[in-house]
């Protein structure tokens, strides 16, 4: 098998409401999911007794077993597919414990991977309902395009929207915000302007308006974050924001920023949608 290389990308939320806590202990939400061209690096190659996974960039913590790479091709054969052994190397970029769902892409994007590869009689809505065992998000990550998602962050529709042309800034602090953290800071409430009618205004009127309920306990908990929301709108972004439950934060921009040195105890990308 010839080695096949791939890339990954990640995501931003564009807003974040927490609308409800249900029965089962999960709450219900209501985001927009933007995909964004920062991406990991993805190789794999037929390997000889066992899987073996290489990680390099950017560091990751836990048991390399443990990777969400390693455990969707667990999953592909407990499913009854025929994969071999394989050899695989995976060079972070997207940063962990960011609210970018990097691991989530890279999950999703193995499952991708292997069934073109060894083309396997799967739809990408199966594709989509299999990496859903793994992760909310991973399902957005088979064919990653706007959407709105509901429920845990699993039930999508596309939405009509581009921020093509926009120059779109991230910064990420040194700076861990675990889940259970996040949510135990929450009051779910329905939003004041509604995501989607919110997201059809110009981007200039975002602010304000579309917010992420993660931020205001968080913020109190780990203020540099709310510093750099702030410091982004100095900086000129129209809008800026936290992703998912952190903690990275992003602007947009109009125009290329010039401001990285402003941001440069921490990792900072600019990237043009």
């Amino acid at each position: 098998m010839t080695p096949y290389s791939t890339q990954t990308c990640c995501k931003i939320n564009l807003g974040l409401n927490i609308t409800e806590r249900r029965p089962d202990g999960y709450h219900n939400l209501q985001t927009i999911f933007y995909p964004v061209p920062l991406c990991d690096e993805l190789t794999i190659r037929e390997g000889q007794d066992e899987d073996v996974l290489t990680l390099g960039g950017n560091p990751l913590e836990g048991e390399v077993q443990d990777n969400l790479v390693l455990r969707a091709v667990r999953l592909l054969r407990q499913e009854g597919f025929p994969v071999p052994p394989l050899s695989i190397d995976l060079r972070k970029v997207i940063p962990s414990g960011a609210g970018l769902g990097g691991g989530s892409s890279d999950a999703a994007c193995m499952v991708r991977s292997l069934s073109r590869l060894y083309d396997l009689p799967l739809s990408e809505e199966q594709m989509e309902r299999l990496v859903a065992r793994l992760g909310a998000d991973c399902p957005f990550f088979i064919n990653p395009r706007p959407l709105y998602a509901e429920g845990i962050g699993d039930v999508f529709t596309p939405v009509s929207l581009s921020l093509s042309g926009w120059y779109l800034m991230l910064v990420k602090p040194d700076v861990y915000v675990s889940t259970r953290e996040a949510y135990a800071g929450v009051h779910p409430h329905q939003p004041a302007c509604s995501l989607l009618e919110t997201a059809e205004l110009p981007v200039g009127q975002w602010a304000g308006r579309m917010v992420n309920d993660f931020e205001e306990s968080i913020f109190v908990s780990h203020p540099l974050l709310s510093d750099i929301k702030e410091e982004l709108y100095n900086q000129g972004a129209v809008y800026a924001s936290m992703s998912g439950s952190g903690s990275t934060l992003f602007g947009l921009f109009r125009s290329q920023p010039a401001c990285e040195q402003v941001f440069a105890e921490h990792f900072c990308k600019v990237l043009l949608l």
